[in-house]
């Protein structure tokens, strides 16, 4: 291919790099010049072009990147239509993208005209997400390095979607008298949550006590099970595995199975098991799996639904990308002993932003009524801004001209959430957006209408917070029923951003697998004044 500018009445046959505007239209980029194509661009003053010109063998980039599409095997994915030079590929089902790095690297390295860009290898997809693309680079290529990257796709399995098979999973869990029964019924909930993409389902559960024997009892049954098509045993163990020999590899040994591998180079994840009863996959969970956030029980329970059993060399190789995050509470004995300690910060987040609907249509707001003369989301905030937390951010949204009138000279970030009509969850993102709460080690979410909460109640729940790390969740309860506010630690930062619609964070504090540590702080913890009679009988007086 020969490409540069060239004089208009030598450009019959090349291929435009430019599109050009011209008084009567426009001539688009990769547009072949014909003979009529001159006499307008003479006509318009156009002495010059900057195209291409093709030696024989060279094929354009439409059809080029045509040809490499329909060299890779069609199952499971679909192609869209050349343009530009590019083929975008997208999964025609729920499933597993995998793809092999050297024969990728092998296609690109043919010639730099030619590329193709996919997901990375093992990684989870829906029908229609787009999972790779080919791109030719410049208007032609070579026809013989085309043919050279269209072999590689032919005798390869460059990048394929598996798609998942709907399993019966049963699950075996283990008891010991430290784990409540409520922590295990929520691990049975985010497993059926992780089921969902596959179609496969937890169709059993039982728990037994954590000894081996009892485990391999229980793993006969799973295995013996009435349920039809796929199956697969999962087992939860009230402690973490701690060598080959320990409780869970011990009893798939014993139930008449075999261990592939005892450990992982994923973290959190280094815990789990990977064993096999006949034809039937078991899977012995790390205690991380206990939480919906992704882990190295994701990483080999996807290879499963989709059809694949890793085996340990397989396993053994997953350590570059392994480390998911990172595991601040289990630091080197000598990081311990060389870093001073880091004092852990709490950053305070005041809601103020609901649009107070229980008022009544055009009612006074709630946030203004005023106690002992001074208005509840002003009272609140000066409880936060006298406790222990580092920082103090406001969310404001129905009213926040009002809101913020009633905090003008107080030392607070204000986060305005234009979005607040569509439920808290959006005002849990908006505040811990702001730098100071996303940079702390927890946040205190406490709601702007609870005049019962005062700032040595928020030094009790900041204390309890020290007092683990800062790696636990905290939350006020009353007389054993939970409450507000809470302290969320940094760690479900990310949990926190995905939140939408008309929810808080409940469903995080029980289902993410973070200890939670409940402090009492009286009945100011159920306080909160929804209605004109609420406010009322809390003594205060409507305004505003």
């Amino acid at each position: 291919m020969r490409f540069g500018e060239f004089p208009v009445g030598e450009a019959e046959g090349l291929v435009l790099a430019h599109a050009l505007r011209l008084p009567d239209g426009s001539l688009p980029k990769g547009h072949r010049i014909e003979r009529p194509d001159v006499e307008r661009l003479l006509g318009a003053g156009v002495s010059t072009v900057i195209a291409a010109g093709l030696d024989p063998g060279d094929v354009t980039e439409d059809e080029a990147a045509e040809q490499l599409a329909k060299a890779v095997g069609p199952d499971h994915l679909r192609f869209s239509e050349a343009s530009t030079g590019r083929v975008n590929v997208h999964s025609t089902v729920d499933g597993l993208f995998v793809a092999d790095r050297a024969a990728v690297d092998r296609l690109n390295r043919v010639d730099p005209a030619i590329t193709l860009a996919c997901l990375d290898d093992h990684v989870p997809v829906k029908a229609d997400d787009m999972v790779a693309t080919f791109k030719i680079i410049p208007l032609a290529v070579s026809g013989e390095k085309l043919a050279l990257a269209c072999d590689i796709l032919r005798s390869t399995d460059a990048f394929a979607v598996k798609p998942f098979a709907a399993h019966a999973v049963l699950l075996v869990a283990t008891e010991l008298p430290s784990l409540k029964p409520g922590v295990m019924d929520k691990t049975a909930r985010v497993l059926e949550k992780r089921l969902l993409a596959s179609g496969s389902a937890l169709t059993g559960e039982e728990r037994v006590a954590h000894r081996a024997e009892a485990v391999a009892t229980a793993i006969r049954s799973a295995a013996d099970a009435p349920v039809s098509g796929r199956r697969l045993i999962v087992v939860f163990g009230a402690s973490a595995v701690i060598d080959a020999d320990d409780v869970i590899p011990e009893a798939i040994r014993k139930a008449g199975g075999e261990v592939i591998q005892v450990g992982m180079p994923v973290d959190p994840g280094n815990l789990l098991v990977l064993g096999r009863l006949g034809t039937i996959p078991v899977i012995g969970a790390p205690g991380c799996a206990r939480s919906p956030r992704e882990n190295g029980f994701d990483w080999v329970l996807d290879r499963v639904l989709a059809g694949e059993m890793p085996d340990a060399f397989e396993i053994s190789g997953m350590g570059v990308g392994g480390l998911l995050m990172e595991i601040t509470s289990r630091p080197r004995l000598r990081d311990a002993a060389e870093r001073p300690a880091k004092p852990v910060v709490v950053a305070a987040l005041v809601l103020a932003a609901g649009r107070a609907s229980r008022m009544g249509e055009g009612g006074p707001h709630k946030l203004l009524a005023e106690f002992g003369g001074v208005p509840l989301v002003r009272r609140s905030v000066q409880a936060a801004l006298a406790s222990s937390a580092g920082a103090v951010a406001v969310v404001t949204g129905y009213r926040q001209r009002d809101i913020e009138a009633a905090l003008s000279d107080l030392d607070v970030m204000l986060v305005h959430n234009p979005d607040y009509a569509s439920g808290m969850a959006s005002s849990l993102v908006a505040g811990c957006s702001a730098d100071a709460v996303r940079r702390a080690d927890g946040v205190l979410v406490m709601l702007a209408d609870m005049p019962g909460v005062s700032s040595g109640d928020l030094d009790l729940l900041i204390a309890a917070f020290r007092q683990s790390g800062g790696h636990s969740i905290v939350r006020a309860v009353s007389h054993g029923k939970r409450g507000n506010p809470v302290i969320l630690p940094q760690s479900l930062h990310g949990d926190i951003m995905q939140l939408v619609g008309d929810v808080g964070a409940r469903h995080l504090i029980e289902t993410s697998g973070i200890p939670v540590i409940d402090v009492d702080i009286g009945d100011g913890a159920h306080l909160d004044v929804d209605t004109p009679e609420a406010v009322i009988a809390a003594g205060g007086i409507l305004k505003g």
